[in-house]
């Protein structure tokens, strides 16, 4: 890491002071390919199952704890994976070699997951009531998935931004791994997690109490005969 940053800002220097590159730099900025990165976002669609019971759901969520009731439950998962490449170009003089980055990433959510609990039969005004709340998060995971994806782009070609990678000979390759597959991988990550804080503000008190009275009570009216 010392050689790579000191050959960095001798480059530098040479280029403040005779204001030109040197014969290295010329050869891996204009005779490799340029530096490519690639993002692409999908979907992965949705399934909908009415088969567990809401205590179920609410065991899983761990609403029992918050003495809340989870009556309709969206599951899914921010996923990443990346592929690295490039042309390599060395300098035996200086024991260095430049690789132009070619970066594919694609982001995902892992297929989606919503769940009714069974109390609440398909087509009644309750199950539509609790499947409306649920297609509101999935809306929220769609959205995140374009705000991501946008971000995480814009990020991308300002690394890359068909500028070659130096390193010491022989490290070029697995130094492009190790930073997309840790300071990218970490960077998306918590960009995925940020979106929790929409998703929270659908489960909001107001929205609960809503429900309960939706249906002219029917939501409530099922969920006091379980109880019993």
């Amino acid at each position: 890491m010392r050689l790579w940053l000191a050959f960095v800002c001798l480059l530098a220097a040479a280029g403040a002071q005779a204001a030109e590159r040197t014969p290295f730099q010329v050869r891996c900025e204009d005779t490799i390919r340029k530096s490519v990165s690639v993002l692409s976002a999908r979907q992965e669609g949705y399934t909908i199952n009415n088969q567990l019971p809401y205590r179920a759901l609410t065991a899983r969520t761990g609403s029992m704890d918050r003495r809340m009731e989870t009556l309709g439950l969206t599951i899914t998962q921010g996923q990443h994976r990346a592929k690295v490449s490039g042309v390599v170009l060395q300098d035996p003089a200086s024991g260095y070699e430049c690789i132009a980055p070619q970066v594919e990433i694609e982001l995902y959510y892992s297929p989606v997951r919503i769940y009714v609990g069974n109390e609440f039969a398909p087509g009644t005004c309750a199950y539509k009531e609790i499947l409306d709340h649920e297609m509101r998060h999935l809306k929220a995971h769609t959205d995140n998935l374009a705000r991501v994806e946008a971000l995480v782009r814009d990020a991308l070609n300002k690394r890359f931004g068909g500028q070659p990678m130096y390193a010491p000979s022989g490290t070029a390759r697995s130094a492009l791994e190790h930073e997309v597959n840790s300071t990218w991988f970490n960077f998306i990550r918590d960009e995925f997690e940020k979106g929790k804080a929409e998703q929270e503000k659908i489960d909001s008190p107001a929205e609960y109490a809503r429900l309960g009275k939706a249906c002219n009570g029917e939501i409530a009216a099922i969920l006091a005969r379980r109880r019993r």
